[in-house]
C-alpha cells in the first residue's frame, strides 16, 4: 500500500470517528467517508468491501441506510449488473435543506406543545423556547445556505 493510500485511509477512518460520533451509525460513517474520499465519489460493493475490509453485508446495510437518508444515490455500471454508489451533488446543501424540513415540524410540534403545556407553565415556556430557537436556526440557516451558493458561483 502506497503512503497515499495510507493517508487516505487514516483520513476515512478519523472522518467516519467524528460522524460516529455525532451519531451516524458507524459502518455508514465509514462507507461515506470513503466514496467522499474516492476520486471519482463512486464505488461498487465490492470496491467498499475491499478498500474497507468489511463484509459484502456491512456494506449493504450501510448503503442502505445511505440512501434512505439521500445521502448516496444508486447507479449501474455502463454494460453491467453492478451497482454504483455515488454522493449526491451538493450533497452537504441537500442534507441541510432536509434538515430544515424537519426544523419547521419540530417547530410546529413544539409551538402546538407549549400550547398543550400551558404558556403559563415551566414546560409550556420550554417548549415555546425550543421552538423559537428552532424558529430562529431555520431562519438564519436559510441565510447561509444562500451566501453558500453565492460563495460556490463566485469561487467557480
Amino acid at each position: 500500500m502506497s503512503s497515499n493510500e495510507e493517508a487516505a485511509n487514516r483520513f476515512v477512518e478519523r472522518f467516519a470517528s467524528e460522524l460516529t460520533e455525532a451519531g451516524m451509525q458507524r459502518m455508514a460513517a465509514r462507507v461515506f467517508a470513503a466514496l467522499l474520499a474516492s476520486e471519482t465519489a463512486s464505488m461498487t460493493s465490492a470496491e467498499l468491501a475491499e478498500r474497507l475490509q468489511i463484509s459484502p453485508a456491512a456494506v449493504s446495510g450501510a448503503v442502505r441506510y445511505l440512501s434512505q437518508v439521500n445521502m448516496v444515490g444508486r447507479e449501474r455500471d455502463p454494460g453491467s449488473r453492478r451497482d454504483r454508489y455515488v454522493l449526491h451533488d451538493e450533497l452537504w446543501y441537500e442534507t441541510f435543506t432536509r434538515r430544515d424540513q424537519i426544523l419547521t415540524r419540530w417547530e410546529k410540534i413544539l409551538r402546538d406543545g407549549a400550547e398543550t403545556l400551558g404558556p403559563d407553565t415551566a414546560a409550556g415556556a420550554r417548549a415555546a423556547e425550543t421552538a423559537e430557537f428552532f424558529a430562529f436556526l431555520q431562519k438564519e440557516m436559510l441565510g447561509v445556505m444562500d451566501r453558500w451558493r453565492e460563495h460556490r458561483a463566485s469561487a467557480r
